[in-house]
């Protein structure tokens, strides 16, 4: 069957340390790896309030507990109580990812920051926010990374661009229909060197709530997915989710994707499987490009059809 690869969003400091153990603990159980992607500056979530006006917000924080899942004292960060830094406070929660063998990169510096402005900032503003991650990534392990994947699937040219300056060679950071076809970013002076495997399933969080599913019906439907659909896959998880309240229903889509016959894989894995048969050689080169995805509020970065 197909490969499945688990890549792990690390949004704030209480799921860097309550979430990511979980998940490492749950994936050791199953005999499996993973790609974690973490945020290494300051968690700033209360920030994200402002998005109470943005169409389909509010419509989202009802379905999926927003208060639950984050808990009141990271939803008041950078509001009423300073924003920590998560990559100085739970760099010991990071290393140990490293050391079990998992897959580690970066996912930003300032999530909410990010995913709130990057679309609109400059060239100058981009690089010295992923710069800052890069500092911090090295420090916290010792070593470059490997990968990166957007915050909130949002990105802009000079940060894509700048993936190729790091020499990253594959990257996640857009979202697209659940049929894997990586790809190259079109730039003005030519294609990027580093490839994009887009999340093509959809997480959980956007579809818990519609029609009155839960947790659990969530897992039942991206099964049915994959049960039907033969192609590689992009799942893209929360430590903040799946690493807390959702686990029992995430335990129960591994054990569901492993019966399906498919391979659960690190992103890397899956990007060395497309280049052991070279098919990257052949792959489309598409413009940046933006677009909404059914229960996400705003545009995302999209692979064009």
């Amino acid at each position: 069957m197909a490969k499945i690869a688990l890549k792990v969003d690390v949004d704030t400091l209480r799921g860097t340390r309550e979430g990511v153990p979980n998940l490492a603990r749950t994936l050791e159980r199953f005999g499996l790896k993973a790609t974690f992607l973490f945020s290494l500056g300051p968690d700033h979530t209360g920030w994200a309030l402002k998005r109470v006006f943005r169409p389909g917000f509010l419509k989202k924080v009802s379905r999926t507990s927003v208060v639950e899942h984050y808990g009141i004292k990271t939803l008041l960060y950078g509001v009423l109580l300073p924003g920590p830094d998560i990559g100085r406070k739970a760099a010991n929660e990071m290393r140990a990812i490293d050391r079990a063998g998992h897959e580690t990169g970066i996912h930003t510096w300032d999530h909410v920051d990010w995913q709130d402005g990057v679309r609109h900032r400059d060239a100058a503003w981009t690089k010295a926010q992923m710069q800052k991650s890069h500092d911090r990534f090295v420090e916290v392990f010792g070593h470059a990374p490997v990968t990166y994947g957007a915050a909130g699937w949002q990105m802009n040219e000079a940060a894509l661009e700048q993936l190729d300056t790091w020499g990253i060679a594959y990257s996640s950071d857009g979202r697209a229909l659940p049929n894997l076809a990586p790809y190259r970013i079109a730039f003005s002076q030519g294609k990027s060197k580093h490839v994009q495997y887009p999340t093509t399933l959809a997480t959980f969080d956007e579809l818990i709530g519609i029609d009155g599913a839960n947790a659990f019906d969530a897992a039942k439907q991206i099964l049915a997915v994959t049960q039907s659909n033969p192609n590689d896959q992009v799942f893209t998880l929360h430590a903040e989710l799946e690493g807390q309240k959702l686990l029992p229903a995430f335990e129960l889509l591994l054990a569901g994707w492993l019966d399906q016959g498919h391979e659960l894989v690190t992103m890397g894995e899956l990007h060395q499987s497309w280049l052991a048969t070279k098919q990257l050689d052949k792959i489309a080169v598409l413009p940046l490009t933006w677009g909404e995805i059914p229960n996400r509020s705003g545009e995302l970065m999209i692979q064009p059809a």
